[in-house]
């Protein structure tokens, strides 16, 4: 097979989709691949680590999408590059169609098949391929809210962990999942008051029994959200609903019952985000003020670092993409009902229910697109 990865064109998008160790594994397997020249360096990695991997640079974007069977990106394609797209091609990446009826008609438009990194799962009912992004993102959700928390970036002007004699921050992470528990560890570990709520009990258990003596946890119902969001300092959303748009957790009205200068980091953005007032922003141009709350709401947080990244994305991707090339989606996804679930679109035709249910799009199953 025929592996193209185009450079990220996402504006402060420094993660790729390939590292060189995954291309030399693909390229010992028999298979031709082909990085534009340039993909890598922002993550650290030269066209000469691809040379000698094996792989061949190619010049432009456009020549690695005409060539490639198989598209290997991080974030989901740009306008640009849907147009680039074709019928029979496989597309393996990170896609958040739920939010994203632009994008998702370009892909049915264009016939391709795509696979979304954010909707393969296992067999403990874990995302594995959103899980060290999630991991990264959760991680650095307490570094940035620290940052905003700055009374010269519009914040409250309160340090997380507190000084001898005066108390820390309250930090609130709504969702106890990958990215809450990360944020929560971190947000500790940085000293700050911190309480994770979550609508699972069972999560709440696990949390209490592993993480008991470093944070707090309480369950989520709209009363306990919105009363422990009123002593918070720096709110984490970390909710998400595989495939499906994040829910709404506060609102804007909700906003004037919060502290002045406090923050609000949405890691949810990349899925709608879930907060009323949360938009998608930049790394150039990360936060902004609503009502007198800054919201943080970068919609591709783990590629501030790059190279930590990508190297924690090849890690879990690698094995489905040799799948992939090795026996061709079909095969792949037959063999692999985890995999399969990550199919997303194929031959024009929406193939995953959570996103049809956001956009009010018709769907066929996946054994129906096998079928195909």
């Amino acid at each position: 097979m025929k592996i193209g990865c185009p450079k990220e064109i996402k504006p402060q998008e420094f993660r790729v989709g390939m590292t060189p160790n995954a291309a030399r594994e693909a390229v010992n397997a028999g298979h031709t691949v082909m990085v534009e020249t340039h993909a890598g360096v922002g993550a650290g990695f030269s066209d000469a680590d691809y040379v000698a991997a094996g792989a061949k640079i190619i010049a432009t974007a456009e020549e690695v999408f005409a060539l490639a069977d198989m598209i290997v990106k991080v974030k989901e394609p740009q306008p640009i590059e849907r147009k680039r797209l074709r019928e029979g091609q496989l597309l393996f990446t990170y896609l958040h169609l739920a939010p994203d009826p632009a994008q998702t008609a370009d892909l049915l438009a264009s016939g391709v098949t795509a696979i979304a990194y954010e909707t393969v799962t296992d067999d403990r009912g874990g995302l594995p391929l959103l899980a060290p992004m999630s991991e990264v993102a959760g991680r650095l959700s307490p570094q940035v809210g620290a940052w905003t928390l700055q009374k010269a970036n519009g914040g409250r002007g309160v340090l997380l962990g507190g000084v001898p004699g005066v108390l820390p921050a309250k930090v609130l992470v709504i969702g106890g999942g990958v990215v809450g528990t990360h944020a929560a560890k971190v947000s500790a570990g940085m000293g700050a008051d911190v309480t994770v709520i979550d609508r699972s009990v069972n999560r709440l258990r696990y949390l209490d029994d592993v993480f008991g003596g470093q944070f707090k946890n309480a369950y989520a119902d709209a009363a306990t959200t919105i009363e422990l969001a009123r002593q918070a300092d720096l709110i984490i959303g970390a909710v998400l609903i595989p495939g499906a748009a994040a829910p709404k957790l506060i609102s804007k009205a909700q906003l004037a019952e919060l502290k002045p200068g406090a923050a609000l980091v949405d890691v949810a953005i990349d899925q709608g985000g879930c907060f009323e007032t949360s938009r998608a922003t930049t790394h150039q141009d990360p936060i902004y003020e609503v009502d007198g709350i800054m919201h943080y709401c970068v919609a591709n947080m783990p590629g501030a670092v790059a190279r930590t990244s990508t190297q924690a994305l090849g890690n879990a991707t690698l094995p489905f993409m040799m799948a992939l090339a090795n026996k061709g989606w079909k095969q792949a996804c037959a063999d692999d009902k985890h995999l399969l679930n990550g199919l997303n679109t194929h031959a024009g035709k929406l193939t995953y229910a959570a996103v049809g249910d956001a956009l009010g799009l018709p769907v066929i199953s996946g054994a129906a697109a096998l079928a195909m």
